[in-house]
């Protein structure tokens, strides 16, 4: 059982719903919501029942990033010390997004901005209502656009170029132009709805499978193709090993879907 305080969690059947909940300021982020969604993603990795995780906003906006009163504000009170201790715990939230095996899915409508945009790239599928706007707006009050892994994991799912766009001038990408330019999986209304049955779909596969995936994709970023070849022929060879594939492979036999058990 995951209990939260500062954003609303709850289960549909093997989907976890990762919801912030502050819709009158747009779901801006605080100390604390930084501090427990990284303590959630690190605990997803001993929750086997959640085989996906969907992350959306309420009142019909994503995220607007950091409080401004809540964060900003204090961040320019504090010492280097403490400034430092601030950036690693938010870089943290997004190695824990990367490191749990669930396929992370986001739901963007309307505001999708600074911190609030950084969720949405470190998921791993992300979904648009019409209305997504989404800004890494990090130079718009005197900081650098490498917050929280931008500079690295931006370029590669928009293109360098892209990306140094957005990350030098702040600007809004709206979902056509981010579906355009593949940040978006696919624009869809209502997009919650959207991820939901995405990730049911995600949950119901193999799980095992999914979480090699996701591990490979992340892990082979900073290798050659020829150590990924091998990488990945000891990811695989380890899942033939696993009962899902037999599984299968005895379901396409008897002509019949495969129920997948995570193991």
């Amino acid at each position: 059982m995951i209990d939260t305080r500062h954003f609303l969690w709850r289960t549909e059947g093997r989907v976890g719903v990762i919801t912030l909940n502050r819709p009158e300021r747009k779901n801006p982020l605080t100390f604390e919501s930084y501090a427990e969604l990284r303590e959630l993603f690190r605990r997803l990795e001993a929750e086997p029942s959640v085989r996906a995780v969907v992350l959306n906003g309420a009142g019909g906006n994503f995220c607007s990033g950091g409080d401004v009163h809540e964060i900003i504000g204090p961040l320019t009170r504090m010492r280097p010390g403490e400034l430092l201790e601030f950036t690693r715990m938010t870089g943290d939230v997004v190695k824990a997004m990367r490191r749990c095996p669930q396929p992370v899915i986001a739901a963007v409508e309307g505001v999708c901005a600074g911190a609030g945009a950084i969720l949405a790239m470190a998921s791993d599928l992300r979904y648009a209502a019409p209305s997504a706007k989404v800004a890494f707006l990090f130079v718009r009050v005197g900081l650098a656009g490498c917050d929280m892994g931008a500079c690295a994991i931006l370029p590669r799912i928009v293109g360098q170029g892209r990306a140094a766009e957005l990350l030098y001038t702040g600007r809004s990408m709206s979902a056509e132009e981010g579906l355009a330019w593949g940040f978006f999986n696919q624009v869809s209304d209502p997009v919650l709805a959207k991820a939901l049955d995405v990730a049911s779909e995600l949950a119901e596969g193999p799980s095992a499978a999914h979480a090699m995936t996701k591990r490979m994709l992340h892990e082979e970023w900073n290798v050659g193709v020829d150590q990924a070849i091998e990488m990945e022929a000891l990811a695989q060879a380890s899942l033939m090993q696993k009962h899902d594939f037999r599984r299968a492979y005895e379901a396409f036999a008897a002509k019949q879907k495969p129920r997948f058990q995570g193991d």
